[in-house]
């Protein structure tokens, strides 16, 4: 999809992707602040302003406790600015109060100084601080842990239903129906857990342990590196092993060759296909604009509806003999532990997938900005709430996991002077901390420019 076909895609669904983009951010935004807000009150702390979205605020209201919340005019991130603070980022803190009265400056009284950010212990401020990214973790396994309980996990078993032709697979002896046990000496339960584990290998070889008819097969493999492009024409880099998911199924009507012999027509096919169930044979299938060559061994059993005519499947070849998803409903302890079990897997795959992009392995063109996640967050409404549910959930935690970065202004960059502070036994002299957070700032807008216009340059080049 080029530029211009996705701007009349975003255009003429404005609501859904703008919508659904604003919908999301603010719900994170809220969450990420509120997490600052009630600890900070915890803490005794005076809470000033709660605002979603910078700039002029379109509406509010204060609360009993002296809290302005808000609604302002640009509503990409948030705030709180607690008490004593010249800004939001508690970059500097004030001298005194402004007399409401007089419009002066006068100093902090005694009970004004005990609600004072900058005047807690060292322990309660960064307590204010990590509370924001560490509630979108609980937010995201709140969010998993009532899905894993109600609708279940979906899970893809497993097994190589075809070996994709000139792969890393092919070349390394996988075969259809081989299951996957562990990659690594990391247990395998899924069909998404061998593909997250490729993408991030990339071209490191990988000690694979497969289970192939009722044997223990050892492996040692390392995938392709492959560029690939998503329908907006965002493109990434990943590893790429070669194995067909349970999930896929091939069109009779797509399959060209057989043993790398052409047929005459579809019926010829179906009948070449129907002698060969239960053995191990090659297809050469059309797939997109291209033909892939792949291994296979259906079963006659899963295939039974190839020879009837009035059957919804005549014309599906299916490839694996499981159930394509699964969807595994836990109780409510089972679904907490898999659900921090997922967390912990996103967080460390994204965080070796940046440490790939800074020595240089994996292109940092494939950082997203405000326009892929707002296409992302369309595409997963269109999809269903479950999906945008799951979408959401992935932002969250990748919204708690920057934010934790040792970066000036973000909160990771706050908590790693307050450790200065613990271990120094003084704070950092605000004049250095202003000039860190200036560099901090420049920095954080640097690389928001960048991947916003990486997603433009990749939409029109």
């Amino acid at each position: 999809m080029n530029f211009y076909e996705l701007f009349q895609a975003l255009s003429s669904n404005v609501w859904l992707y703008g919508g659904t983009f604003l919908v999301v951010l603010s719900i994170l935004v809220f969450v990420h602040e509120w997490g600052h807000y009630i600890i900070a009150r915890l803490c005794g702390v005076r809470v000033e302003t709660f605002s979603i979205g910078f700039g002029k605020e379109l509406w509010g209201r204060t609360d009993s406790h002296g809290t302005r919340w808000k609604f302002s005019l640009i509503p990409l991130g948030g705030y709180v600015k607690l008490f004593g603070d010249v800004d939001p980022a508690s970059v500097q803190h004030a001298e005194g109060s402004k007399d409401e009265k007089t419009g002066k400056i006068k100093p902090f009284t005694e009970a004004e100084k005990k609600e004072a950010f900058f005047n807690q212990p060292v322990w309660k401020r960064s307590a204010v601080v990590f509370a924001g990214p560490a509630i979108n973790y609980i937010f995201a396994i709140f969010i998993l842990t009532g899905l894993y309980i109600y609708n279940g996990q979906p899970v893809t078993p497993p097994l190589a239903a075809a070996i994709i032709g000139d792969s890393a697979a092919h070349e390394n002896g996988f075969q259809p129906h081989d299951v996957i046990v562990s990659i690594d000496g990391k247990d395998i339960g899924s069909f998404e857990d061998i593909r997250r584990e490729m993408m991030i290998a990339l071209n490191d070889k990988k000690h694979f342990v497969i289970e192939r008819d009722g044997k223990i097969v050892d492996i040692h493999a390392a995938p392709k590196i492959v560029e690939m492009e998503d329908r907006f024409g965002f493109k990434n880099s990943r590893g790429l092993l070669g194995l067909i998911s349970p999930r896929h199924a091939v069109k009779v009507s797509n399959i060209k060759k057989i043993d790398g012999r052409a047929y005459k027509d579809v019926e010829a096919v179906r009948a070449a296909l129907l002698q060969r169930m239960d053995k191990t044979f090659t297809i050469d299938v059309e797939r997109g604009p291209k033909t892939d060559t792949l291994t296979v061994r259906p079963l006659a059993d899963s295939n039974q509806a190839l020879g009837d005519s009035e059957h919804e499947n005549y014309d599906v070849l299916f490839l694996a003999g499981q159930e394509a998803n699964i969807f595994v409903k836990h109780g409510p302890v089972s679904a907490f532990f898999q659900s921090i079990k997922e967390t912990i897997s996103i967080t460390t795959g994204t965080l070796e997938a940046l440490g790939q992009m800074i020595t240089g392995s994996r292109s940092a063109t494939e950082l997203g900005g405000i326009i892929r996640i707002g296409a992302l967050a369309g595409d997963m409404a269109k999809q269903g709430i479950i999906a945008l549910i799951l979408f959401t959930a992935l932002l969250s935690i990748n919204l708690g996991l920057i934010n934790l970065f040792p970066i000036p202004l973000l909160d990771g960059g706050h908590l790693l002077f307050y450790a200065f502070e613990a271990v120094l036994g003084k704070p950092v002299p605000e004049q250095i901390q202003e000039y860190a957070f200036r560099l901090g700032l420049t920095f954080l807008v640097g690389i928001m420019a960048f991947a916003n216009l990486n997603d433009l340059m990749q939409l029109i080049l």
